[in-house]
């Protein structure tokens, strides 16, 4: 949720001076680099705070210490099929069952 407060706050500095910048007739591409460039340095100088909470955000989510994304019951039934594939070798599992179409005269 930091990440994307954090992202919301720079794109709504780097919005209205992208408009100011076309408005100026900068030019599409040095428009984007300018208002570029000045969002980040507003957004470096002035939301050091928020930008720190995102950067933990994403330390904690990509550091391996993040809490898994299935819920307990997701946990409970794939722990609970893994033991009933392990107790029983000779069932084979197929992930692709696509649903198959009758043959010739097979309804």
């Amino acid at each position: 949720m930091a990440f994307l407060k954090y992202s919301l706050i720079r794109f709504a500095i780097f919005l209205p001076l992208f408009v100011l910048f076309v408005f100026l007739q900068l030019g599409w591409f040095l428009a984007v680099v300018c208002a570029g460039l000045i969002s980040f340095a507003i957004s470096y100088l002035f939301f050091q705070k928020q930008r720190d909470a995102a950067t933990a955000s994403l330390h904690a989510r990509f550091s391996g210490r993040a809490k898994p994304i299935r819920t307990a019951g997701e946990v409970d039934d794939a722990l609970a099929e893994d033991h009933l594939v392990d107790s029983h070798p000779d069932v084979t599992i197929r992930n692709d069952a696509k649903k198959r179409e009758p043959r010739g005269g097979e309804a």
